[in-house]
């Protein structure tokens, strides 16, 4: 591009760079922030590879030697590979009816008008403002009421944990999707009606496909949220039941703590999370912005 009077290039403006003092903050801060997030995951790698005796005392930034038995220990102390199975069937169960339920409560509330539906959702939103500990003893109660009244046991067993992160999880599933589910065109659903499919055969053959990563986004919160709860699964377990989150207590005795070991426990419980989140990502960033603008 020239200049037609000057017949001389015409130097179009780049964009007005940062001063290089902006950059170099930036980068401080930014090295700051990653050394802060990655010094706690040294420590447990690190302490995870420790003799049990260097780990008891003051805490040695460069290990003396390294050992890999604590890994081999963990299944040895405690039963972690039953707790592992519990924590898979509890949140796999929860992360399954949540998704189900979600679907469903969230199409009917975005495609359909009906008598009380601004009250149903402020109501399931609104769940979300009270502490979960206020829900603790209700559950407690009506669990062993209703064992009592009816043999049907949901105190100690896994169904009984499966419901109760299921009442965790299910607002907010049903909220987010609500959201996913406005931002699909609805001619997407005139155009699976003309050609013959029903309400259900609609929802399965046109908004789940195109909801995907909204339903994925739904199905990580679920599976996380009953994956690392603490609380209600130390008082509604018993030791046949209990999850990885509770059985990590059992590492401590009335006479030491086997740090390398829970150190080594806790790694190999973050294992499949992290490795979902990282496989998952994607579909959970789309789903939480979508649902987040609607």
């Amino acid at each position: 591009m020239s200049d037609a009077r000057h017949g001389s290039p015409v130097r179009r403006r780049s964009p007005m760079a940062p001063p290089a003092s902006f950059l170099w903050t930036r980068r401080i801060v930014l090295t700051l922030l990653t050394g802060f997030v990655l010094l706690p995951v040294y420590v447990m790698v690190s302490s995870s590879l420790k003799p049990l005796e260097d780990v008891s005392g003051k805490f040695e930034w460069i290990p003396s030697g390294l050992t890999v038995a604590p890994y081999f220990d963990i299944w040895e102390t405690v039963p972690l590979a039953d707790y592992f199975v519990n924590s898979i069937v509890v949140a796999g169960g929860a992360t399954v009816l949540s998704v189900i339920v979600a679907v469903f409560a969230a199409y009917a509330v975005s495609r359909y008008t009906f008598r009380g539906k601004r009250v149903f959702t402020v109501t399931v939103l609104s769940t979300q403002m009270f502490p979960g500990i206020l829900f603790l003893l209700p559950l407690f109660l009506i669990y062993v009421n209703l064992g009592n009244a009816t043999g049907i046991a949901l105190f100690g067993s896994r169904e009984g944990l499966i419901l109760t992160y299921l009442t965790f999880s299910l607002p907010f599933s049903i909220w987010m999707l609500t959201g996913y589910f406005d931002s699909i065109p609805r001619e997407l659903d005139e155009a699976a009606k003309v050609d013959g499919c029903g309400p259900v055969t609609a929802l399965f053959r046109v908004i789940v496909p195109a909801a995907r990563p909204g339903i994925v986004a739904v199905a990580i919160y679920a599976f996380m949220t009953a994956w690392g709860e603490v609380l209600f699964a130390s008082v509604m377990t018993t030791d046949s039941t209990r999850t990885l989150a509770v059985g990590l207590q059992g590492y401590a005795t009335l006479n030491d703590v086997y740090w390398n070991q829970v150190m080594a426990a806790s790694l190999v419980v973050s294992v499949p999370v992290v490795v979902g989140f990282l496989l998952l990502q994607r579909y959970l960033v789309a789903g939480l912005t979508a649902g987040a603008v609607k």
